[in-house]
């Protein structure tokens, strides 16, 4: 088992993330899942914390990853659950089982869209969420994270 990670928050991307950059650029922008995991752990240092960021394509990996920061006593989540936001009954309930402190992040503005995109199970289970701001979003959840859990920037 690892060890703990309590200096640790998960960044978690779902379905389809991986192709950002190339992926409808016009909707997602042109910036890659590493320019979003880089803007993750420069932010995370930022408040003396890791970013441990992970991507699946599969519903069941991406529980396992919620499970495993459970078992690392990591200090938060923030996740892009992507198409699972709208279908995933399991990863709202494994959110909730875990009880750390979840923030929602979506490239885009999902209420803008599709009305199947309009609702998210995944954002029942967080303290807030954050849609339209491009990958600017995971910076702000970041920030958003550390002040919940009354982590200040440090010097």
């Amino acid at each position: 088992m690892a060890e703990p990670a309590t200096d640790t928050i998960l960044v978690l991307n779902g379905p389809n993330l991986n192709m950002l950059g190339t992926r409808e650029p016009e909707t997602y922008g042109h910036a890659t899942l590493a320019d979003v995991e880089a803007l993750c752990r420069e932010t995370a240092a930022t408040f003396g914390l890791k970013a441990d960021c992970r991507q699946s394509n599969r519903e069941g990996e991406l529980i396992d990853f919620i499970h495993e920061a459970h078992r690392r006593k990591m200090k938060g989540i923030i996740i892009n659950a992507g198409g699972y936001s709208h279908t995933s009954i399991a990863l709202h309930d494994a959110l909730l089982a875990v009880q750390i402190p979840t923030v929602e992040v979506h490239v885009t503005n999902i209420h803008a869209r599709e009305s199947f995109r309009h609702h998210s199970y995944t954002a029942r289970a967080a303290f807030a969420s954050l849609c339209g701001f491009g990958i600017e979003g995971y910076r702000l959840a970041i920030q958003g994270l550390a002040a919940k859990l009354a982590i200040k920037p440090k010097a």
